[in-house]
């Protein structure tokens, strides 16, 4: 009735590896961020992890305008390390799940 049952068992295994390892070779993913003027820099990793941040000499002196610049550049940094790892372990996912009828995860 649901056909070779080990072998999909294997298949979802196999998946479950590769997608693990993919998130592990995420960490060297790494995604340079800055504000539009250059002021401040980030780099994050696709596991969205902070690795570095360069600040300005001339935004120091202003804690508020530092907030935001923080924030504004960060949220950006997460985007794209968000939408790298998405679709990374999607790609690995869909290729190594096995085909089970009436469940289309992807």
């Amino acid at each position: 009735m649901f056909g070779d049952i080990q072998g999909m068992m294997g298949k979802l295994k196999d998946a479950q590896e590769k997608i693990a390892a993919t998130k592990t070779r995420m960490n060297t993913v790494l995604i340079d961020e800055q504000s539009t003027d250059g002021l401040l820099k980030v780099t994050i990793t696709a596991n969205r992890e902070l690795k570095n941040i360069e600040i300005s000499d001339e935004l120091l002196a202003d804690k508020e305008q530092l907030e935001d610049y923080l924030i504004l550049t960060l949220n950006k940094a997460i985007i794209k390390a968000t939408d790298i790892h998405e679709a990374e372990v999607a790609a690995v996912a869909s290729k190594g799940m096995p085909k089970i009828p009436g469940m289309d995860l992807f």
